[in-house]
Parts: C-alpha cells; sequence; structure tokens
C-alpha cells in the first residue's frame, strides 16, 4: 500500500508541477498587458472613495465610426437652420463627418431618424428634439446602442439618457422680453400673446416668463392668446382674426420670431402700424424689422453657438469619457432692439 500510495503522489506531484510551468508561460506572453490594466486603475484609498463616481464616467467612449449625426426641426425656421449648420461646421473643423437630417416635429419621424443613426453607427447625435416625452425611448435606445446623444434648444422629462442638455435660459430670456414690452406699452393696454407648440416645453416656460413679469401691471390686459404652432404663416392667419374681433390693440408679444413676423405683417395689411410687437430667438429677419422700425425688441438666444458647445463636448466626451460639466446647461439670452440690433447676425451676438 506504501509502494502504491508514493507512486500515486509523485504521479500528482509531476501534474501540478506541469500545470505551474503552463501557468508561468501563460503569465509570461501576457503579464505586461495585464500588469499595465491594473497600474492604469490603481488609485490611492483616499481618491479611490472622493473620485469614484468621477473615475466611473471618466472611461473614453468608443466610437464605431467618426460620423456625428444632427439632426433638428425644419430648417425652414432660421432659428433650427443655425443650429445645423454651426453644428455642422464644428464637426468637420474637429475632422468629422456629418450626417444632418430633419424630423419635422414629428416624434415618429425623429424615431425612424435616430434608428438611422443607430445602424450607420454614429459616434455621436447631435439633436433639437421633437417632444420632451416622445424623445426619452428612441434615446434610450441610442445610449444602449453605445451612441451618446447631446440636446441643443429643448430639454427632454428625464436625466441620465442624454449625456448633455445645452438649452437657452427661456424663463431668463422671457423675462428680459416682458420687461421691455412693459416698458414700450408704457406699463398700461390691450394686448395678444402669441404661443408655440403646445407639446414643447420652450414654449410654456416662455408664456409663463413673461406673465410672470406683465402681470404685476394691472393695466396691462391681455384680450386675446392663441397658439400659432411657432409658425409665420399660421400667426398671420391667427392675427388676422384677432384683429376682426378686436381691433383695439395696443401691442402683441409672441413665443418666438417668426410669429412676431407673421403678426406685424397682418398688422400692417390691417393699416395697424403702430402695434408694439417683441418677439424671442434674435433672428436676421427680426433684426432687419427693428432696424426698420417695425418689430420693437426680440430675445436672442444663441442658437449658433449653443449648437456648437454641443458637438465640442460630444468631441471631449468621446475623447475622455466625460464633458467635464453638468448634464443640464442653461446659456442666458440677450435683449434686442434698436441699440444692439447692428451687433445681431445670425443668432450670435457680435461684439
Amino acid at each position: 500500500m506504501k509502494k502504491k500510495f508514493s507512486k500515486m503522489f509523485t504521479g500528482l506531484a509531476l501534474l501540478m508541477a506541469a500545470a505551474l510551468v503552463m501557468a508561468g508561460c501563460s503569465a509570461g506572453n501576457n503579464g505586461n498587458s495585464s500588469e499595465t490594466a491594473v497600474n492604469s486603475n490603481a488609485e490611492s484609498p483616499v481618491n479611490n472613495s472622493a473620485n469614484a463616481s468621477e473615475k466611473a464616467s471618466a472611461t473614453p467612449a468608443q466610437p464605431k465610426s467618426n460620423l456625428i449625426v444632427i439632426i433638428t426641426p425644419s430648417q425652414d425656421n432660421p432659428f433650427f437652420k443655425a443650429e445645423a449648420v454651426g453644428a455642422e461646421a464644428r464637426a468637420k473643423e474637429l475632422g468629422y463627418e456629418t450626417l444632418v437630417l430633419v424630423h419635422d416635429d414629428d416624434p415618429n419621424k425623429q424615431s425612424e431618424l435616430i434608428d438611422t443613426a443607430i445602424s450607420r453607427q454614429a459616434a455621436a447625435i447631435i439633436l433639437d428634439n421633437a417632444g420632451a416625452d416622445a424623445t426619452i425611448a428612441p434615446l434610450k435606445k441610442a445610449k444602449e446602442a453605445g451612441i451618446p446623444s447631446f440636446l441643443i434648444d429643448r430639454e427632454i422629462n428625464e436625466t441620465g439618457i442624454a449625456v448633455s442638455q445645452i438649452v437657452s435660459n427661456n424663463y431668463q430670456g422671457a423675462q428680459l422680453g416682458g420687461e421691455e414690452f412693459v416698458r414700450l406699452m408704457g406699463e398700461k393696454g390691450n394686448y395678444v400673446e402669441l404661443l408655440g407648440k403646445e407639446s414643447d416645453t420652450n414654449a410654456g416656460i416662455r408664456s409663463q416668463g413673461y406673465h410672470d413679469v406683465i402681470d404685476q401691471y394691472p393695466d396691462m390686459k391681455m384680450i386675446a392668446q392663441q397658439s400659432a404652432n411657432w409658425s409665420q404663416t399660421e400667426a398671420f392667419s391667427k392675427m388676422e382674426s384677432i384683429i376682426q374681433a378686436n381691433k383695439d390693440i395696443k401691442g402683441v408679444i409672441a413665443g418666438n420670431d417668426t410669429m412676431a413676423m407673421g403678426a406685424i405683417a397682418a398688422l400692417k395689411a390691417a393699416g395697424m402700424n403702430d402695434v408694439i410687437v417683441v418677439g424671442f430667438d434674435g433672428s436676421n429677419d427680426v433684426r432687419d424689422s427693428i432696424k426698420a422700425g417695425d418689430i420693437k425688441a426680440t430675445v436672442l438666444q444663441p442658437a449658433y453657438d449653443i449648437a456648437q458647445m454641443a458637438v465640442e463636448q460630444a468631441d471631449k466626451y468621446l475623447k475622455t469619457g466625460s464633458t467635464g460639466v453638468e448634464e443640464k446647461q442653461l446659456i442666458d439670452c440677450v435683449l434686442i432692439n434698436a441699440e444692439n440690433a447692428d451687433q445681431l447676425e445670425t443668432f450670435a451676438l457680435k461684439s
């Protein structure tokens, strides 16, 4: 029995020795890369607890292509065209290919376009979205596919899906516009408000900002409030109907510049050239109208600069795994009137 046991022990010892030799060979082939990985993640105990969340977001994304997909509402609106042009120009400057698409404020079409970005294995998506709620599901799908998204102009009703949400401070801007409107109206008179698209969060925020200022003046009387869905044509039509029902109108405050342009056209067609009109966006068309003495003021939200900022953050995120800033970012607006209209060019204020 001792002899058999001795043979068994000897055999086991030989097998163990062989296994150790093989393990040593394996470690010799891959040891350097394995060690590098460990060392690159090594941290002091203090840093480990303090920077855990930061480190988690500091792993660079691995883009599947060099393509940045830019999706906006219709470029018939100069504001959205400025976004697309600004984003595309900056992306090309940074060495990316671009694909510029338009969703026409149709959530279903937007979903299809995001699917296109996924199928094209885009590096990132820059998006001015088609609905605060309707956009959540398609962006989740893009995130699951490893494609980061960077929102401009309009927020969505959830965080943690997009990497960045960069929007103008619509409330602050609306208060600027409201204050100027009250001043121009002499703190009294009948006025009309033209609202943006009801599904757009910004429409409600701007209206609230206006009223938080205007409603403090009891002699300011709103005699009509209608949505013109951001449209110049619809604003013209709605304003025509309002004028027919009530010609005692001293002012019109609009949720964007295209509606302000529609309103001023309807007022001029009716011979009501002295009505005070204030818009919001900072378009070249309204700039020229201000300089001509027609529309009195607008509020600039820097669409071109915000779009370029989103591309720069996408580039940084793709290279480092972090934008270095919070997801939600508010950019202040600027009042534009006769005093500074000359400085306005393509939704940007020249110094």
